[in-house]
């Protein structure tokens, strides 16, 4: 049995240690924003964050997450209230298919978290794993660039809140 939590639950996972994540989060959690596409962690539209960092969910094994925090697309906001990546991504109608989409934002997600003012070189270069055969990267940099100015805004005024 692992324990973790996913998007903020804490669940109690009884599955053999080797099982990958993406199996997990599909088969016994019922989060089916993370893809198959590949199986062998190269093409990304199986990417979740791990704490702060974009993973590959289909060659995480179960093992390697005891103890972690798991975002997935869903822990990002609902339908009725989107998070700032993912009001971005419909803003700029960055999906054409919308396979490879979940895992683009959750790469992107991670990126940001960590520094809102990256560059466009920057968010081309994290991007690069995750593959989209749609030809919608234009309007998935550009979706990015709109959620990372949110993301900045929001920053700004929770610390504005804070100081009084």
């Amino acid at each position: 049995m692992v324990s973790l939590v996913v998007n903020g639950t804490a669940h109690e996972i009884e599955a053999d240690l080797d099982t990958p994540l993406l199996y997990v989060l599909r088969d016994e959690l019922g989060l089916h924003g993370a893809k198959y596409g590949c199986g062998l962690g190269q093409c990304g539209a199986c990417t979740v964050m791990v704490g702060d960092q974009a993973v590959l969910s289909c060659v995480t094994p179960l093992v390697a997450l005891a103890g972690k925090r798991v975002t997935t697309v869903e822990g990002l906001g609902t339908i009725e209230a989107p998070g700032p990546m993912q009001a971005a991504f419909i803003a700029e109608q960055a999906a054409q298919c919308g396979y490879c989409i979940p895992g683009m934002m959750m790469r992107a997600q991670a990126l940001l978290q960590r520094d809102p003012d990256v560059s466009d070189a920057a968010i081309r270069a994290h991007m690069e794993p995750n593959l989209c055969r749609r030809g919608t990267h234009m309007r998935i940099v550009a979706a990015i660039r709109r959620a990372a100015g949110e993301m900045r805004t929001r920053g700004a005024q929770a610390a504005a809140t804070r100081a009084g």
